[in-house]
């Protein structure tokens, strides 16, 4: 049986059809926030291709069979438009890197490796405090985190960088904090899981990098203005919701007990059925929120500009540029799940087990 059934809708940029079934179908997705796509994109699927094998993060033959199709880099083509071509390389490599580090994390627990997983997270640690001592670590997922962390940083204030990083830190920590669930086969509370999930799923590191993809370092009482926080909770609750509501089929099948769905299952007593209404049903209200706070977020950006001073232009054109871009990641996030082989289970010869998952050299790994 098919993880969901199928009708057909098209990306309006993409050309070729794209089949979205009506459980995760979001009209106004399709309607209202129109695809954009980085120029840099074409150039960007090589050069994280080539890092991909430069970092060893997927073997050769997975990497010609399965990189391009996977979609990581039409994901972050269509977040940060407008970001330096060498800056927008190197979010597209650190997407990529996080897609792999969430394979090791999975493969650790599927194989119980839990030494090889914590000797992981504290080296993570280290390479995120100090990241050019650890650019040729012996284990890839190290090497190239810390190769990412070096190319995103230092293109702001030292302060944004402290920012960063102690944001990641607690990304380390979260992705932890799921593998002991995992091990113990935990499923979160609701609550639980949604205040987990928005650090698994770094939120505020993608907030983040608006600001060096604008060029502008927003003042912390402009970053932290209710508006502009709601609209950045909105597009990234999003995004991590839709993505649990595609990979639900996949998560079941591997297991797993981090999942919106999961929880309302185990918690709120809801059929599968139920729980994917539910999603949907949630995913559509950050929508709405978005587009309510998005106005909001314009409204102030108008109030800077109208002062009349240097520092009040440049404050309104970067809230801007920054809301602007929260908007793309609806249709980016969106489309990308109907794309990528990331999310095909139903091509799978082993639902649990994806196909560009080479777990030998996972083992491997997890042993050094």
């Amino acid at each position: 049986m098919p993880a969901f059934s199928h009708s057909t809708s098209r990306t309006p940029t993409a050309g070729p059809r794209v089949t979205v079934p009506p459980a995760l179908s979001l009209p106004v997705i399709e309607s209202a926030f129109p695809r954009n796509l980085h120029p840099y994109w074409p150039k960007l699927q090589e050069t994280t291709r080539v890092w991909l094998l430069e970092k060893r993060l997927m073997p050769a033959d997975k990497v010609a069979r399965y990189a391009d199709s996977l979609c990581y880099t039409d994901l972050v083509a269509g977040y940060y438009l407008g970001a330096p071509d060498d800056l927008l390389s190197a979010i597209a490599d650190f997407s990529a890197w996080f897609f792999a580090w969430d394979d090791r994390h999975d493969r650790d627990v599927v194989h119980r490796r839990s030494e090889g997983w914590r000797r992981l997270c504290r080296d993570l640690h280290a390479a995120l405090d100090a990241p050019r001592r650890h650019l040729h670590h012996r284990d890839p997922l190290v090497a190239a985190f810390a190769d990412c962390v070096v190319r995103m940083c230092s293109r702001l204030s030292r302060k944004w960088d402290t920012r960063f990083v102690r944001h990641f830190h607690v990304v380390i920590d979260a992705y932890d904090h799921e593998y002991d669930n995992r091990t113990r086969h935990t499923v979160p509370t609701v609550a639980d899981y949604v205040e987990l999930r928005r650090l698994t799923f770094a939120h505020w590191i993608w907030i983040d990098l608006l600001e060096p993809t604008a060029r502008f370092e927003l003042p912390t009482a402009t970053r932290k203005h209710p508006a502009y926080r709601r609209a950045a909770l909105a597009t990234q609750d999003f995004s991590a919701w839709y993505n649990d509501l595609c990979s639900l089929p996949k998560e079941i099948a591997g297991d797993e007990v981090h999942n919106l769905g999961i929880s309302l299952i185990q918690h709120e007593g809801l059929s599968l059925e139920g729980a994917v209404a539910e999603v949907h049903r949630r995913v559509s209200r950050c929508v709405r929120d978005f587009l309510q706070a998005e106005q909001e977020v314009f409204a102030l950006a108008h109030e800077f500009a109208a002062d009349g001073s240097k520092r009040g232009r440049e404050i309104g054109e970067a809230l801007i540029d920054c809301v602007t871009n929260m908007r793309n990641w609806f249709s980016s996030v969106y489309w990308f799940h109907h794309e990528s082989g990331r999310y095909r289970v139903d091509s799978w010869d082993d639902r649990s087990t994806p196909p560009y998952i080479d777990d030998l050299a996972s083992d491997l790994a997890g042993e050094e």
